[in-house]
């Protein structure tokens, strides 16, 4: 998003360190954009800031994680500046303020679609009905959010995306039987889709090819696998050596919203993708059989796989990678920043 919105002119990132890592090099190398760190502030000043959150109507959960620091920089933007929050905390700061009525909420997904609570969905629905334009990474939660706070939004559909071109292509599959899943498991669906791979897909696809391997890779998994043949490595600083070590990529997600990141970044990869008939439905684009195989239930995922694993759908790879750069890379994203929002 940043790099998309960069080539449109000057940015201004305003960011949270989250997790103790830094920008990418790349965005700190852009001379288009510029990168503000914010520390955030404990005390009395953090604690105001999460009851006028809260007063304004966003849930205790996500009210408690508003910094005075960001409402800062949001009242101090100029008059003819664009303020951009990203994701649901970034707008319960910015929800209180004037300033949210010309604001853009930017959503990777629809918030109630996997954590639906009553004060959840008046929040949301505040949010969309409040700030002037919404993006939304899917038709799907675009539909979602007409449903919830009304028909009348203004709404652009703004897809999850990654640098294709900078994506190393896939050179010859290793055949070492190796599946991957990358995922940040602090996300329930993530976990979920996790134990159903590997206790309903997997021994499905030992009991054809006993020598298979799962490769985990993210952050927030506490408890993994116990199967030896599981290699679970916890986050990672750099995804190349994960990708080129694997036969296929997974996306094994049962439930939530949005567009898979880890789907897409496959894809651009030109790596064989199996997913669920759930994460097929995420994604705006592409067709399963052609750009990546979905599966509705645990046995067909586990056919699927094994279809993989042994050298089948060759050329998959390299037409789900052309597709990716067609409607899933920061290109096509500028292409969408550009035209109208949806009605």
């Amino acid at each position: 998003m940043i790099a998309a919105l960069a080539r449109h002119g000057p940015v201004e990132v305003a960011y949270l360190p989250f997790g103790g890592g830094t920008p990418a090099a790349d965005l700190e190398a852009d001379e288009r954009i510029t990168l503000r760190r914010i520390e955030p502030s404990r005390g009395a000043g953090r604690l105001a800031a999460a009851l006028r959150a809260a007063a304004a109507g966003a849930p205790w959960d996500i009210a408690k994680a508003v910094s005075p620091e960001v409402v800062a920089v949001a009242r101090e933007a100029a008059p003819d500046q664009r303020v951009i929050v990203d994701g649901p905390t970034a707008a319960a700061a910015v929800l209180p303020l004037r300033r949210s009525r010309d604001a853009v909420y930017l959503a990777h997904n629809l918030e109630i679609s996997f954590r639906s609570t009553p004060s959840l969905r008046r929040f949301e629905r505040k949010v969309l009905r409040t700030f002037g334009e919404s993006w939304m990474a899917t038709e799907t939660d675009m539909q979602g959010a007409r449903e919830l706070a009304g028909g009348d939004l203004r709404m652009r559909y703004v897809p999850n995306v990654v640098d294709v071109r900078a994506l190393p292509p896939a050179g010859e599959r290793p055949g070492n039987g190796n599946t991957l899943f990358v995922a940040d498991f602090t996300y329930p669906p993530n976990r979920e889709g996790l134990t159903y791979l590997a206790d309903q897909v997997m021994p499905l696809v030992w009991s054809e090819l006993p020598d298979a391997t799962l490769t985990v890779v993210g952050r927030g998994l506490d408890t993994p696998p116990s199967d030896p043949r599981v290699r679970a490595v916890g986050f990672v600083d750099d995804l190349d050596a994960a990708y080129a070590d694997a036969d296929a990529v997974v996306v094994p997600l049962l439930t939530g919203g949005g567009s898979p990141l880890k789907l897409v970044e496959a894809l651009g990869r030109g790596l064989p993708v199996v997913v669920t008939s759930h994460a097929a439905a995420l994604i705006q684009h592409g067709t399963p059989g052609e750009h990546f195989l979905a599966a509705p239930d645990a046995p067909e995922f586990a056919t699927a796989l094994v279809s993989v694993l042994r050298g089948e759908h060759a050329d998959m790879g390299a037409r789900g990678r052309a597709m990716a750069e067609e409607f899933l890379s920061v290109e096509a994203l500028v292409r969408q920043l550009d035209g109208p929002p949806a009605s």
